[in-house]
């Protein structure tokens, strides 16, 4: 299915790109601090183990995925990335970083969310049903009830979509915060 328009396909293909040169800027201008490193831990954490879990659950464009976290939220990924860059923008004790963050968010995913469900609408006849039962984001406090069995977490599921990555970068952003504290002494 066609795209609806240019800037859901644009922000599709920059916002990977675009992360990377905002983690550059994050680093240069960061001023963090060791009780804001361990306070965005709170959000860091979780979004971490949301990314993994989802990760561990999800076919893409393979099937509709409904169980596990995805009868929470319907980008549960999406949702654990986010968790993740507000926290380090916590962490960076710049309130403008945090500010940019959020608008960028706006800007790039939003776009690729629907872009995305354009795709699984087109493409998985029960996606409306889905969508009328599970909240685009911010999730819901049970889990809908899709008619599926549960299903499971699968560890080769998670490998395959190397979400190990996300913990490799994770440490390595505390890894500098901490060398660039260490340093200013």
């Amino acid at each position: 299915m066609k795209e609806r328009n240019s800037w859901q396909r644009i922000a599709r293909r920059i916002r990977v790109p675009l992360g990377f040169l905002f983690a550059g800027a994050f680093l240069w201008l960061a001023q963090p601090t060791w009780k804001l490193m361990l306070m965005s831990l709170v959000l860091v954490l979780p979004g971490l183990w949301l990314r993994a879990y989802a990760a561990g659950y999800v076919k893409k464009n393979a099937e509709l995925t409904r169980t596990g976290p995805y009868a929470y939220t319907r980008n549960p990924l999406y949702l654990g990335s986010m968790m993740i860059a507000f926290g380090f923008a916590w962490a960076s004790g710049n309130w403008i970083l945090f500010a940019v963050l959020a608008t960028g968010f706006l800007a790039i995913y939003l776009p690729t969310i629907r872009s995305e469900e354009q795709y699984l609408r087109a493409h998985f006849a029960d996606f409306d049903d889905y969508a009328r039962q599970v909240p685009r984001l911010l999730p819901r406090l049970t889990p809908a009830k899709t008619g599926l069995a549960a299903g499971r977490f699968s560890r080769e599921r998670y490998l395959h979509h190397r979400e190990y990555n996300a913990l490799m970068g994770a440490a390595a952003i505390y890894a500098v915060l901490a060398a660039r504290l260490l340093l200013r002494r």
